[in-house]
């Protein structure tokens, strides 16, 4: 077999197959035989149709990058395309990045030599697999990691482009059913599935802490109110069941948390736009926080010039201003306040709120950090979704927010968004 694209010409005229070859485990074993006579729709022809090297077009789609309709450079993902003698035709840039192996090194080559992949046992997929006479009727092999020589897990899936069953040459080669034309294979980086199976664990692992605890507490008091009710007064009822309802809120928040991130992550956060004065959305949150037992005179609510008439989703204006005051009492100090003014968000009228309190603020290196799953100061409580939340539902209006320090010392947490317009418009 030639070594070189430039060299990978067919006669299919003078092409043996040879099934010993097929199924070895040799690498370098051929898989085809052929003559260096040129063809149609060999890379050398297409290299003298459309004036680049074979090569290059091997790497950048062939023909198709002769005609300017797509570059296989262009695809995020790695894929390699053999013909029907197993020989490799396309190996992208992101192949190239992904495996560590040089384009024009596989070009031309045996596709075991050029792309040789093992399953986890250390197998050779390809003897395994047998793509060229295994199943006359498979067309693809669905996605599984699978190793290079170096251990470099990879995510790789293979298509099938089949001749006709009962169709195609059969001159010097007695072709069964449904014959490979050629073998497409996409590749991507294992490193995002790990990085996604540890988000999962996590999630996993917050979860069950933070159920555990309220529903132990929901369990132990209705149990120790079930086998003592007489004995217990009225008032040490009442304290039992407000905390059996507060563990139950608890609950629901986080559920009502959890569907959030998997809205948020899914691209699925409907926004319903009505009219809404901010100012006084920030005040009822306040009122109710004072209502529970807080001073009032700990927070403050600062509205600065002429507010433009802003076109938002109520309900999540309120889970934002609700996370971001009460984690500035959680985790802040002194007074927090609030203040709303108007700003212009990529350039036309909009909304910035900053909710600022007199703590510690946050160190710089962990400002990156704070909008990422699980986050937690000092590991305080709390699931720590709260934060991402709040920055997929401004994301979701439109809108960007950013920790910094406030101007008195602590913590300023402030967003910005479009007045946007009524969903009718």
């Amino acid at each position: 077999m030639p070594g070189q694209a430039s060299a990978a010409v067919v006669s299919t005229a003078d092409v043996h197959w040879h099934a010993s070859s097929a199924v070895t485990g040799s690498a370098a074993a051929p898989l085809a035989t052929a003559s260096t006579g040129p063809a149609r729709g060999s890379l050398a022809a297409e290299a003298a149709g459309s004036g680049l090297p074979a090569d290059e077009l091997g790497r950048t789609g062939a023909g198709d990058a002769a005609a300017g309709l797509l570059s296989a450079d262009d695809l995020p993902d790695g894929l390699v395309v053999a013909d029907r003698y197993g020989r490799v035709v396309i190996f992208n840039r992101a192949a190239e990045r992904l495996t560590g192996i040089r384009a024009d090194r596989a070009l031309g080559q045996d596709l075991r030599t050029a792309l040789p992949l093992a399953d986890r046992e250390g197998r050779c997929w390809w003897q395994l697999s047998r793509p060229y006479d295994g199943l006359s009727i498979r067309t693809r092999h669905p996605e599984r990691p699978l190793h290079l020589a170096d251990g470099t897990e990879l995510l790789v899936s293979v298509g099938y482009v089949r001749d006709p069953r009962g169709e195609g040459p059969r001159t010097g080669w007695h072709r069964d059913p449904g014959a490979v034309r050629r073998l497409t294979i996409t590749l991507r980086s294992a490193e995002q599935r790990a990085r996604i199976e540890r988000t999962r664990a996590d999630l996993v692992s917050t979860v069950a802490h933070e159920l555990r605890s309220p529903l132990t507490s929901v369990k132990g008091f209705t149990a120790t109110l079930l086998a003592k009710w007489p004995r217990f007064t009225d008032d040490q009822k009442r304290v039992m069941l407000e905390t059996v309802n507060a563990d139950a809120d608890r609950v629901t928040r986080l559920i009502t948390e959890l569907l959030d991130v998997s809205r948020i992550e899914a691209g699925r956060m409907e926004v319903h736009r009505e009219l809404v004065d901010i100012a006084a959305r920030a005040a009822k949150i306040v009122a109710g926080r004072v209502a529970a037992g807080e001073a009032e005179s700990r927070f403050q609510i600062v509205r600065r010039g002429e507010l433009p008439e802003t076109w938002l989703d109520v309900d999540k204006i309120d889970q934002i201003l609700c996370n971001l005051i009460e984690n500035a009492v959680r985790h802040g100090a002194g007074t927090v306040t609030t203040v709303i003014e108007s700003a212009l968000v990529s350039g036309a009228p909009g909304i910035a709120v900053s909710v600022r309190d007199q703590g510690q603020g946050i160190a710089p290196e962990f400002a990156p950090r704070v909008f990422r799953q699980f986050w937690r100061a000092k590991r305080r409580g709390g699931a720590g979704l709260g934060l991402f939340i709040v920055k997929g539902l401004v994301e979701a209006h439109g809108g960007a927010i950013a920790v910094a320090q406030a101007p008195g010392g602590g913590a300023e947490f402030r967003f910005t968004m479009p007045a946007g317009v009524p969903d009718h418009c």
